[in-house]
């Protein structure tokens, strides 16, 4: 990708929003994001049943928005962490505002969703399946070796990343979705690793920090959750 292609790879929510959310967050937090080669360009805020971000400008950015960082190295490259739920009804705008700031030439995307394994359509018992497990869904123009099996019929996608993925399609832009199948409903471990398979990919490969140090931050934010999800009486 040192064609100079911008790449944006995205982090969205789905049902199960708070577990689905932070493990993305995490994921990309351990392995790819960190203060020296990323900055913060822009936010998103969003307010909906789901989501109340302040209408106050001049705000610090919270998990509450979509946030766009930046490769300081490589302009060209974004990535969106996308901790606010967008309703069904937002996201056409939500589309036209973030690609509405891109230029479609040479873009390319890459997203990352998870969902509940019980949403997956399968002949045989989900109990059965290797939980959690990777599936793909790509457009007609992205030509790359995909990281793990398509996604098969019937299943969907469904809220943002689909309407991500949908807009790629319509606009003729390189784009593939990793859906992340997991019956574990809170941070983990299996389910943030179960996504390790794209740090080789040929779009994710060259922004992948050192893993000693990826293995260290993600048992922080482990720790973090534990002691969030923790309830006094």
């Amino acid at each position: 990708m040192r064609s100079r292609r911008r790449r944006v790879a995205r982090r969205l929510p789905r049902t199960g929003r708070s577990a689905g959310s932070w493990r993305r967050k995490a994921f990309l937090s351990s392995f790819i994001l960190d203060s020296v080669c990323w900055e913060v360009v822009g936010a998103v805020k969003l307010w909906n049943e789901w989501c109340r971000t302040s209408s106050t400008t001049n705000v610090l950015p919270t998990d509450s928005f979509c946030l766009f960082y930046c490769l300081i190295s490589d302009p060209t490259v974004w990535l969106c962490q996308c901790s606010c739920y967008v309703a069904e009804d937002q996201q056409f705008q939500w589309l036209e505002k973030v690609f509405g700031c891109m230029r479609k030439e040479g873009l390319q995307v890459t997203i990352l969703s998870t969902c509940p394994v019980a949403d997956y359509k399968t002949q045989e018992s989900t109990l059965t399946l290797p939980s959690p497990f990777l599936k793909a869904l790509k457009t007609k123009e992205f030509k790359e070796q995909v990281c793990c099996p398509l996604l098969e019929q019937p299943n969907i996608v469904r809220d943002l990343p689909a309407a991500v993925l949908s807009y790629c399609q319509v606009w003729q832009i390189p784009a593939v979705l990793y859906q992340c199948y997991t019956d574990i409903i809170k941070l983990d471990t299996v389910t943030i690793e179960a996504f390790k398979p794209l740090l080789s990919s040929k779009v994710l490969k060259s922004l992948v920090k050192d893993v000693s140090e990826s293995t260290k931050i993600l048992k922080k934010l482990l720790i973090t959750s534990e002691s969030h999800n923790n309830i006094y009486i």
